[in-house]
Parts: C-alpha cells; sequence; structure tokens
C-alpha cells in the first residue's frame, strides 16, 4: 500500500518579513546620484549636494516595513475581557505608503475591525500592522487582503474587516492627473463576510451612523 503524503498549505508571505537582499549605502547613493541627472539638474549644486544621503536616510525609514513581521506584533493578546464579544474598531488609521508601480506616495486612512472570540490584541498593534504592511511597496488591493489575512490567521477572531480609503499620486501627479479621487477598497473575513448585516454595521461605525 503506497504511503500517504500529506501537504500543507505555504505560510502566507504576510506572516514574515519579506527576505531582502539590499545593495550596500554606496550603490544606492549613486542610484540616487543618476536619478537626479536624469531630471535635468545639476547635482554638484548647494541644494542637491546631500540629496542622495538624505534619500537613503529618508528611504530606510519610508520602506522600514520590510524589517519588520506584522505577526509579531500580534503575537501578545488578552483574554481578560469580561465577556465582551462584540465589535473592536480602530477607525481612520492614517498611513503612507508608495505605489509598487510608480513609486509615488498613496495617502490614505485605515479603519480595522474584528470580532473577538475570547481575547483581544492591544489596540496599538493594529495600528502597527497596519504601518508595516504600509511601509513596503504597495497595491491598495494587496494591502487591504494584507492586514485582513495576518490578523485573522494571527489571533484568530471570528471575523475582520478592513476598508481603506487613499489618494494615489500616481494618479495625481501623473498620467490622468485627477488630484483629490478616493479610492476605496475592502476586504472581510468570517462573520463579516458570510453577514451582511455585520458589514452594514461595521460601515455605519466608521461612517457614524446607527442604523
Amino acid at each position: 500500500m503506497d504511503a500517504v503524503i500529506k501537504t500543507f498549505p505555504a505560510v502566507p508571505d504576510y506572516l514574515d518579513k519579506p527576505k531582502t537582499n539590499r545593495p550596500s549605502e554606496a550603490e544606492v547613493m549613486k542610484a540616487v546620484e543618476t536619478l537626479l541627472r536624469w531630471t535635468g539638474d545639476d547635482i554638484h549644486r548647494e541644494g542637491l549636494r546631500d540629496t542622495p544621503k538624505r534619500v537613503v536616510k529618508a528611504f530606510r525609514e519610508m520602506f522600514d516595513g520590510y524589517d519588520k513581521c506584522p505577526a509579531e506584533e500580534l503575537g501578545r493578546t488578552f483574554e481578560e475581557v469580561a465577556g465582551y464579544d462584540d465589535i473592536v474598531l480602530v477607525k481612520d488609521i492614517p498611513f503612507h505608503s508608495h505605489c509598487e508601480h510608480h513609486m509615488v506616495p498613496i495617502i490614505g486612512k485605515a479603519h480595522v475591525a474584528y470580532l473577538p472570540d475570547g481575547k483581544v490584541v492591544g489596540l496599538s498593534k493594529i495600528a502597527r500592522v497596519v504601518d508595516i504592511f504600509a511601509h513596503r511597496l504597495q497595491t491598495q488591493e494587496a494591502m487591504t487582503a494584507q492586514i485582513a489575512g495576518v490578523i485573522q490567521d494571527v489571533i484568530n477572531p471570528r471575523g475582520v474587516a478592513v476598508m481603506i480609503e487613499a489618494e494615489h499620486m500616481c494618479m495625481a501627479m501623473r498620467g490622468i492627473r485627477k488630484p483629490g479621487a478616493t479610492t476605496l477598497t475592502s476586504t472581510f473575513t468570517g462573520a463579516f463576510k458570510d453577514r451582511p448585516e455585520e458589514q452594514l454595521r461595521f460601515v455605519g461605525m466608521i461612517r457614524g451612523t446607527r442604523d
């Protein structure tokens, strides 16, 4: 009789830190110099003399999400919740990210909710998870799904709801050039996905309605 070989799904990428292969700071500064020359400016003038160094420092800060693990942020939970099992919503979490297609900013806010199943997570941890994913090259659709996915997989609530509202500078500053246009994305898991009334409650809490 042939042995039965069990296969297990791969751990989703969003649960761990991405594997990176960074060049040296000297290489990055040289690349920035090339881009500055490409704009047509003089890289030797006073205002641009230290720009490559500043860009390296700024990129290290804006893309520090590659050095952090979102699952670790959610690792500590609390079970003393006095039986609370209704929606926990953290709304209007401001974030800035960068479009993976043009590397220009995405600026917006995230609304994240979950239905506890006997335990809760620190509210600041949810905001940290948003920042970790935002501080990587992104699409808004992927970021929405990643936030919901890691919360669902790590703390295993009865459901997760995520909505993101953002303005994309790749749409405002170039191409069609429509500043002020906002993109909305949402993802639902568990009870939020299965029960439309929970989705309506989630949206109502975001918008400040009681219906």
